[in-house]
């Protein structure tokens, strides 16, 4: 069973954390730190001869196109993550076609091949931005990676599917490939554990994470979907001033992620999205209205 491997192609200043305490416009006065970051995890994962997708921002494509090529040299995919990190449900659907169609056309010049995958920042497709769905199948995107089944202050479809599938939209259909909840059960109680990455691997042990995509892999039978940013392999990164919230989810032991990747490489096995979807031979069916409901 192959598990999909995504690296959110961003810089430490560009986070929803900080979007408080840094304005866009002053993005250009932060040291770039996303390339050497980049660079890192592209040995690693070359190390572990492990193919990746990458869903690059359209702000650092535009900065370092060379980076974008890199990685597509390397035999990674390329995908995309909007242009301006702005929250889905934030900006409304005029402006989120403006931003993806910018960012898509960015990379496809660089890269030369067709982006078909497209992540939200923050995975800010919600329940109230389902309309996002609609503009993605219209700009060409045959795939998303932006829906988590979860409860969460800032994203989350707490009954959304949780396993690879399509989606009927009114535009058309789109795969999904949601961020991997491990299905917790005390008694009665129900509960869907984060476990795909990110802040939650800094936050977990890594031995627990691994036991968690096994038991999906193996009990369910089922892919699973696994994110991180190269801001995370980065302890040394400039300190942002921000409230204790956005600090502890940010700087949270970014001493330790590398190790933790390191182990899940090691333990499990990892490819880019589309070739997960044609290993994994699932094709659940839902509806954009069913996700609302």
């Amino acid at each position: 069973m192959y598990n999909a491997l995504t690296i959110d192609v961003e810089d430490y200043f560009h986070v929803t954390a900080f979007e408080r305490y840094v304005k866009i416009e002053d993005w250009d006065c932060f040291p770039l730190r996303v390339v050497a970051n980049t660079h890192r995890i592209l040995d690693l994962l070359e190390e572990f001869s492990v193919k990746a997708t990458f869903f690059v921002l359209g702000w650092v494509a535009q900065r370092v196109p060379g980076l974008v090529r890199e990685i597509m040299q390397r035999g990674h995919e390329i995908a995309c993550h909007g242009y301006c990190h702005e929250l889905v449900y934030a900006i409304g659907p005029e402006r989120f076609r403006k931003d993806v169609r910018r960012a898509k056309g960015l990379l496809e010049d660089i890269t030369g091949v067709p982006v078909c995958g497209y992540r939200a920042p923050s995975y800010s497709i919600t329940g109230k931005s389902l309309w996002a769905l609609d503009i993605l199948v219209e700009e060409g995107f045959t795939y998303d990676s932006s829906i988590f089944p979860i409860v969460h202050d800032i994203y989350g479809i707490p009954g959304g599917e949780r396993f690879p599938h399509e989606i009927e939209t009114r535009a058309g259909k789109i795969k999904e490939f949601p961020i991997s909840t491990f299905p917790l059960r005390i008694g009665w109680w129900q509960y869907r554990l984060p476990i795909a990455g990110g802040g939650y691997l800094r936050l977990f042990p890594a031995p627990l994470v691994g036991r968690a995509i096994n038991y999906i892999n193996t009990c369910e039978s089922q892919p699973t979907v696994v994110y991180f940013h190269p801001w995370e392999i980065d302890p040394d990164q400039p300190r942002i001033r921000a409230g204790l919230k956005s600090r502890f989810r940010h700087y949270l032991n970014l001493d330790k992620m590398e190790s933790k990747i390191k182990y899940l490489l090691n333990s499990l096995k990892f490819h880019a999205i589309q070739d997960v979807w044609n290993l994994s031979g699932n094709r659940i069916e839902r509806t954009s209205d069913e996700l609302s409901m």
